[in-house]
């Protein structure tokens, strides 16, 4: 097995092994806290934001086109259609800039 296979099983049981253990940890409780409630409703925003900012920051016009087509699509859909129009946009600029 390639170090590259053994580095992407160990993440994925890992990822696994994350999410099973945060489940578990949850479901023995009843009712769980507002402040914690918020904070794990907060976490989708923040790996989105950690994705996106050095992107934002170092990226090329390429780039920066695309996260604000991917803005304005976000202001007026929903999340997927924010994925899917701000990946469009990057790979046809990428592929026509270079």
């Amino acid at each position: 097995m390639s170090a590259v296979t053994a580095t992407i099983l160990a993440g994925a049981v890992l990822t696994y092994l994350a999410r099973a253990g945060g489940h578990l940890v949850l479901s023995r409780f009843s009712r769980i806290h507002p402040r914690v409630e918020a904070g794990l409703n907060a976490v989708p925003a923040a790996v989105l934001t950690t994705l996106v900012a050095p992107a934002a920051y170092t990226g090329g016009p390429a780039e920066i086109a695309a996260l604000a087509v991917a803005g304005v699509v976000a202001l007026g859909g929903g999340m997927m259609p924010m994925f899917l129009t701000g990946a469009a946009v990057l790979i046809l600029l990428r592929h026509l800039i270079g």
